[in-house]
């Protein structure tokens, strides 16, 4: 399997001057260490409005800069909001990163799975998916040799050559969000590699990869007229340390991470409350109080400990034919130099076997999309939970968030 690293670019409160300037210098020496050390992928996501949680709104700048700072990493949009971004200057910035990394851009889409961050760029949750598919229908031609046009329900563009065009023909590798796993069939509906943001056991990946592959091979209708990517990641929450209470003791911010997913997601439309009304890391203190058996369980979880512990873990998840590890490392307030030396132990003493098996894997993929391997169809009903699976116990739920609500309602 291939191995990528992910930044939300998280920064819980409370904020000091130089915060925000650290967050993201930080953020580019990792991927900068990770690029020597031999890692595959490094994804950035785009978020608006969510405090804490992303101060991410331009992944396009901070993948630029990182295209200057790496050479062999291949940089990925973990997604390009679509439904918040006209068509043409997605295509401009997506071929403009190509050109800047010489081809290592990877395009990941999505729809944005919030009323927070959606409502002010004048879309909502019942017409997300149109305008997504529509945004799809009308980027694609852009990379192509020649001026393009559109005419649609979102947008009307005009006859224009779109400028420049991306190094890679005949465009980058195209990838979706899938936010709720639902999406990872629809992905493979549509051709696409699929971005699986939650976080699941290796039952879970082994029935969704089943999934994905049959809907890839079996009901495929793209949406365009597009180069398919099949490929399925899914992201791991992440701490490696020489002991695996060492590294517990490192990754409290990867519950930060499940807390606020939690805390948010419950609510309707997954509305974030009113404007600066939630210290956010305060009400996760005051879970953590109150719930450390839940705590210490979610620390248990994920790629969290020790080289061998994370390389018995893994193994599950290379029996399911994962094509790539996404590890989740920046989050709350997890250290810089421990997300340095965990990419460093992990990098020395772990990643070189499954990187080292990654052709079984394409051999294996080969012979899925020839057909000559039919693989069953799995219920899925079971594995539909996105937060990890441990974090009981949040409401929407503390008293400031019911209220934060409420005023945004």
């Amino acid at each position: 399997m291939k191995f990528g690293i992910f930044y939300e670019l998280q920064l819980p409160r409370p904020w000091a001057p130089g915060d925000e300037h650290r967050l993201y210098q930080n953020a580019l020496d990792q991927v900068e260490l990770a690029d020597r050390l031999g890692y595959d992928h490094a994804w950035q996501v785009e978020h608006h409005f969510l405090e804490e949680y992303s101060h991410s709104p331009s992944p396009e700048s901070f993948l630029a800069a990182a295209s200057q700072r790496t050479k062999n990493i291949r940089l990925g949009h973990g997604i390009f909001q679509v439904t918040t971004n006209h068509p043409t200057r997605v295509a401009e910035r997506v071929a403009t990163l190509d050109l800047l990394s010489s081809g290592r851009c990877e395009f990941g889409m999505g729809e944005s799975a919030s009323i927070t961050e959606l409502e002010p760029f004048g879309v909502t949750m019942e017409n997300k998916r149109e305008i997504f598919e529509e945004a799809v229908r009308a980027i694609m031609p852009m990379f192509k040799d020649g001026p393009s046009e559109h005419a649609g329900k979102v947008w009307n563009i005009p006859l224009r050559m779109v400028v420049p065009k991306p190094l890679q023909k005949p465009h980058p590798p195209l990838w979706v969000a899938c936010s709720q796993l639902q999406t990872l069939t629809k992905a493979g509906e549509w051709g696409m590699g699929a971005l699986g943001f939650q976080f699941v056991s290796a039952d879970a990946a082994h029935a969704w990869v089943h999934a994905y592959y049959n809907a890839f091979v079996k009901r495929q209708k793209k949406l365009a007229d597009y180069k398919t990517n099949p490929n399925i990641a899914l992201v791991s929450f992440f701490m490696c340390a020489k002991t695996d209470e060492e590294a517990r003791a490192r990754a409290d911010g990867d519950t930060f991470f499940q807390f606020a997913l939690r805390f948010y997601g419950q609510s309707a439309d997954r509305r974030r409350p009113a404007a600066g009304t939630v210290n956010m890391w305060e009400e996760y203190e005051k879970w953590k109080k109150a719930n450390p058996e839940q705590h210490a369980a979610s620390l248990r979880g994920g790629l969290i400990g020790s080289p061998d512990t994370i390389r018995r873990k893994l193994k599950k998840f290379q029996e399911s034919n994962i094509d790539q590890v996404v590890l989740l490392n920046q989050a709350g307030k997890n250290r810089h130099e421990d997300i340095c030396e965990s990419l460093e132990l992990f990098a020395k003493e772990v990643m070189p076997e499954f990187q080292g098996a990654h052709p079984e894997l394409l051999k294996w993929k080969e012979r899925v999309l020839n057909r000559e391997i039919d693989l069953a169809e799995i219920d899925t009903t079971a594995f539909t939970d996105r937060y990890g699976g441990t974090m009981k116990g949040i409401a929407p739920g503390t008293q400031a968030a019911t209220q934060g609500v409420r005023a945004a309602e």
